[in-house]
């Protein structure tokens, strides 16, 4: 463990500060931005058929991805550094680096602030200026309204989902941005016809959070409860199933949807509902069982496993991707026949029609 490492040792420093940013949490946010990213319909305008330059841009990419992962963790520092006090009540958060001392406060806060503005400066630059809006509203939203609000009111769950939502909707602003046809504003990115895939996934996430997070809360509500943090676990259990089934339930209209504006093809309702079905299924278990009977570990890891597999059902399922394999490969096959055909042609011996002379008139 880094901790069992000297105090000077650079490993130990870079592993604290790399545990201020929930490397695992900013990495499924990471993905969900990038799978936004790849699900964008590319006009035809820019089709590899029609241009030889990359359909979406590489580079963009990667901006998009190392900004988007930088504000995460610029949000997190900072959502450690406002409840140390707090983390230490409860087991799971006890031994993060701020409670034990291991990183100050002055340290934590340097940190936040470097990450957030070189995030958002990569997302300007890098991608364009309304990604980088969403990126600094999600370490305002995060860190400077779900924090303090997680104990004031259970609605802190609801602004939590808001901020989970907003990654995906860079994704897909930011792939906008490659193909928009007037000003690239953000009126054009997120509140055109085209942003509407966006805007899906972006429920898509809002609505996965409510039966993971209140499967998880419900596990821990006496901690919760004597942290202060006021979550429907303990505030209001029934509620708290309730929430996680309803929620659960609209990710069916959500992939639907996705078909029916031409964001996946068919088949992705098939997979999708199987993934579906799981999940609920087990919410409503937890509600049910009023979180008992093993039904919130279910509803947990069901969770766990549903978003990640609900994205790359997601990919695999793109709209045309799969027509465009085939038509590739059906070129490839009839190029490959042509060339063939020419070399056979090429290699066959030259016929040569024997020459007779002309015949004269006998002298």
């Amino acid at each position: 463990m880094s901790t069992q490492l000297p105090p000077s040792s650079l490993r130990r420093l870079l592993s604290l500060y790399l545990s201020l940013s929930k490397p695992r949490l900013s990495f499924l946010i990471v993905l969900t931005t990038a799978a936004a990213y790849s699900l964008y319909p590319v006009p035809a305008l820019l089709l590899p058929q029609t241009t030889a330059s990359p359909s979406l841009s590489t580079l963009t990419l990667v901006f998009l991805t190392s900004g988007t992962a930088l504000c995460s963790a610029s949000a997190n520092a900072l959502n450690m550094l406002f409840e140390p006090e707090h983390d230490a009540k409860m087991s799971r958060t006890r031994n993060r680096p701020l409670v034990r001392g291991y990183i100050g406060k002055r340290g934590a806060l340097v940190f936040a602030t470097i990450m957030g503005a070189v995030g958002v400066g990569s997302l300007y630059f890098g991608v364009n200026p309304t990604v980088a809006f969403l990126g600094g509203l999600n370490i305002f939203l995060y860190a400077g309204v779900y924090t303090p609000m997680k104990r004031i009111s259970v609605l802190n769950t609801w602004v939590g989902a808001v901020v989970g939502g907003i990654p995906p909707l860079m994704g897909w602003a930011a792939a906008a941005g490659q193909s928009a046809t007037a000003s690239g504003g953000w009126e054009e990115l997120l509140f055109s016809e085209a942003s509407v895939g966006g805007w899906l996934l972006a429920s898509l996430l809002y609505t996965w959070q409510f039966p993971h997070f209140n499967a998880l809360s419900w596990t821990i509500r006496d901690e919760y409860k004597h942290a202060g943090y006021r979550m429907l676990a303990w505030v209001n259990p029934r509620m708290n199933g309730r929430v996680a089934f309803r929620y659960a339930v609209l990710s069916f209209p959500i992939c639907g949807a996705l078909w029916a504006f031409g964001i996946t093809d068919q088949g992705f309702l098939l997979t999708s509902s199987v993934v579906n079905a799981w999940i609920v299924r087990e919410a409503w278990r937890f509600w049910r069982s009023d979180g008992y009977k093993g039904s919130a570990r279910a509803l947990f890891w069901a969770g766990v496993w549903h978003l990640p597999v609900i994205m790359v059902l997601a990919m695999a399922h793109k709209k045309g991707l799969w027509e465009g394999i085939w038509q590739r490969l059906d070129g490839r096959a009839a190029e490959d026949e042509l060339w063939m055909d020419e070399e056979e042609a090429a290699s066959e011996p030259e016929q040569h029609v024997p020459r007779t002379l002309p015949v004269g008139p006998a002298v």
